[in-house]
């Protein structure tokens, strides 16, 4: 009785408050509470009846976890929106009954079933009303991917899984799309939610060729999903004595790591006396760009505790991420301590590429995705020393401008830079390439790949792993650090040097995380308001084209409601730079880019200041878009907002604008803390919510030194407020100056 009026007074709340939304929310809570599907918790569930939970419930059932760019991801928690043993099992029974209506009903079927290291502490405290003891507090992708073997099996389909008795074994992206084409499977997954925070998970979905399916196969993938009424399953132990469950032959994984060292080539110098720092940011990269390394001789250190870790306890903001330059801090420290100049990182999973150098002064500098990809395209067609390689250059269409023109230099090749982004684009003209021979107006075998490559920091060098690989970009950035490093330079020198020789091209590339319904909503409303009211002037500069992928007549009609998704991108042609705006298809965030091309009005002619000229064009650009895309909805931030990393949701840094700046400002001026160390104890608490479970104090910094310097110049005469400046300022590169 007590359940039937909590789920009324909810009922009445949510309808109240959300309208129909509530209502189809209503839906899916009453088919869980009933135990319609497997694994709901109903008993927990149960202990979400209450008002103060109604918002937090609303969001668990306002809809069902969006398949996006190859799968799913989101937050793990209960409900039809969240990452789950549910969610997870009616996705992998979705895609056996998809696999079953392709390939047939008869005869054996195989798959590949992947997982990074993953485990569910509910940093943020999201369940803490639960108490400390609830189903889903510890569940890590191991016991997820476990999940999806037994699933598999009970619909007699064999589950390859790495090291099946081990309770720790891991797989990463790249090496499950080499296994599924070597295994002759039909398809596979990984439990993974990449370089998402520590409270995700998610599962990707791969086809036949090792990559993740584009429209209108992802919809047939999702409406067989959709039609799961029930989940067969059959248990692990006894799929596994049976043999429907199999462990990978582990001498395949000997091959993976031999298609990259082979590549290298014997000609290659190795020196020993040169350290390399790698750091797989608690993910398992170890087994694969890490052994990549190790195997060719490279004097590899990798810094202590950053191994397999699914809390990535150690990093900065528990970020595992590579295009977060924070995320790299204690691995450039642990760089300084043993005299290396570079520090090499990869994702959870292993598929994106990091790159930080350290410069003459000793000070650190984070290469972005795009400069890491003009790096390698430079060194493979265009180095004398190096591969000097001729053949096909991919890239997606946000990815920086610069690859274009040093394939055009490197004479003899050829560049397709018009793709949507996401890897299973790339994937997608090399399937069509190696089936026809051809793909638009490009004619080549897949095999004269030379680089596939994209701005977030992802890589193809060989066509048979149709999947963003670190292994390969390590390899070769390695090498070349070494090199240059004997030669008294570094690995900045040598992109100045490219940018000398081809032209100033840079990039800025920013993201507005908006998280829940709300954030989805807002998104929505901005890409709306883009096509109602499209961007028409920049910092002085006219706009000269609208290229808008949802344009029937120039892209063609939707072939499914999944393509529409990676086709919401808008760009906008001026004069001497492109913008282009979209939604992530796999974060609750609306990604923007900023390409800058080379213009005769730079003013300066070579070297670090020209450099130093066009990133600060990028940046403010990319700062007047942010704030233009802002208004849309109606936000305006201040400088010390804007300043906060992207990883910030929206909603916490007006927070910080609202709230958290003019109290702390007030407590300066009335002497409230003691000394420093309170003071930051203060912030620490105010900003906990900003990156849970994770100290947020590396991401005051900029914001705090910027208040500092302009409570200064007022007048403020606050005691602490020097200290409070020295601190901040221990930031070596600050983004104050940008702005």
């Amino acid at each position: 009785m007590r359940v039937s009026n909590d789920l009324g007074l909810i009922s009445d709340l949510l309808v109240k408050k959300y309208g129909e939304l509530g209502v189809s929310g209503l839906n899916r809570l009453r088919s869980w509470l009933n135990s319609d599907l497997p694994f709901t918790f109903p008993e927990i569930l149960e202990q979400h009846l209450g008002e103060a939970t109604a918002d937090l419930l609303f969001d668990s059932f306002w809809q069902v976890v969006p398949f996006g760019t190859g799968g799913r991801r989101g937050r793990v928690g209960y409900g039809s929106n969240r990452i789950n043993p549910t969610t997870i099992a009616i996705t992998v029974q979705g895609h056996c009954d998809y696999l079953r209506s392709r390939f047939g009903s008869d005869g054996p079927l195989s798959v590949v079933v992947a997982n990074d290291v993953r485990v569910f502490n509910d940093l943020a405290g999201t369940y803490n009303f639960l108490g400390s003891k609830h189903p889903l507090l510890g569940i890590s992708s191991r016991q997820l991917g476990k999940l999806a073997c037994e699933v598999y099996a009970a619909n007699g389909i064999n589950a390859y899984f790495a090291q099946p008795q081990q309770e720790m074994a891991v797989l990463s992206t790249p090496e499950l799309s080499y296994l599924i084409s070597r295994l002759k499977a039909v398809g596979g997954v990984n439990i993974s939610a990449s370089h998402n925070p520590p409270d995700d998970n998610g599962i990707k979905v791969y086809d036949e060729h090792g990559s993740q399916p584009i429209a209108p196969y992802d919809q047939l993938l999702v409406e067989a999903m959709e039609r799961v009424r029930d989940v067969h399953r059959l248990s692990f132990d006894t799929a596994f004595e049976r043999g429907v469950i199999r462990a990978i032959p582990p001498e395949l994984h000997g091959d993976y790591i031999n298609t990259y060292v082979s590549l290298f080539g014997a000609k290659s110098e190795v020196y020993s006396d040169l350290p390399v720092v790698y750091t797989p940011l608690c993910g398992c990269g170890l087994t694969t760009a890490g052994e990549v390394l190790t195997t060719l001789g490279f004097p590899v250190l990798v810094p202590p505790d950053q191994g397999p870790d699914g809390s990535f306890g150690v990093i900065p903001f528990r970020a595992p991420n590579p295009e977060v330059p924070q995320a790299t801090e204690p691995a450039k420290a642990f760089a300084d301590s043993r005299h290396s100049g570079i520090v090499l990182s990869s994702d959870p999973d292993a598929d994106r590429i990091g790159l930080e150098v350290k410069l003459a002064d000793g000070s650190w500098h984070h290469c972005d995705g795009n400069q890491i990809a003009a790096i390698l395209c430079y060194y493979l067609m265009l180095d004398p020393r190096g591969p000097q390689r001729k053949g096909l250059v991919i890239e997606t269409l946000v990815t920086t401008k610069i690859i274009g023109k040093i394939v055009e230099r490197a004479g003899g090749s050829c560049v397709i830079d018009d793709l949507l982004v996401g890897f299973k684009y790339v994937a997608d003209v090399l399937k069509r390439l190696k089936a026809s021979g051809s793909y638009k107006n490009i004619t080549c075998p897949p095999e004269h790949l030379v680089l596939a490559t994209e701005e977030s920091h992802g890589v193809i060098i060989v066509p048979t792993i149709l999947d963003k690989d670190a292994a390969p970009a390590c390899m070769y950035l390695a090498a070349l650090y070494q090199r240059l490093r004997r030669e008294g330079r570094n690995l900045l020198d040598y992109y100045i040097d490219i940018l000398d020789d081809v032209g100033p091209f840079a990039d800025s590339s920013r993201s507005i995380m908006m998280n829940g319904a709300d954030g989805i909503f807002k998104r929505d409303r901005i890409m709306e308001s883009l096509r109602q009211e499209p961007l028409r002037s920049i910092d002085g500069h006219g706009l000269r084209q609208i290229i808008d992928h949802w344009d029937i007549d120039r892209f063609g009609a939707f072939v499914s409601e999944t393509d529409k998704l990676p086709r919401n991108v808008i760009q906008y042609v001026f004069d001497s730079f492109v913008v282009a705006v979209r939604p992530s298809g796999t974060e609750p965030k609306l990604k923007f880019y900023c390409q800058i091309l080379p213009e005769p009005e730079l003013g300066v002619t070579t070297g670090r200041r020209r450099l130093a000229a066009v990133t600060e064009k990028a940046h403010r650009i990319a700062l007047i878009v942010y704030r233009e895309l802002l208004q849309r909805i109606g936000v305006q931030l201040d400088e010390p907002a804007l300043l906060l990393p992207d990883i910030v949701d929206l909603a916490r840094k007006a927070e910080f604008q609202a709230h958290t700046v003019p109290a702390l400002h007030d407590a300066l001026e009335s002497s409230k803390f003691k000394n420093l160390d309170e003071c930051l104890q203060w912030l620490k608490t105010e900003a906990f919510l900003m990156t849970p479970g994770a100290n947020p104090l590396p991401a005051l910094k900029a914001p705090i030194a910027y208040l500092c310097q302009q409570w200064s110049h007022e007048g403020t005469k606050a005691e602490l407020l020097k200290d409070l400046s020295q601190w901040a300022l221990q930031e070596k590169e600050s983004a104050v100056d940008r702005l």
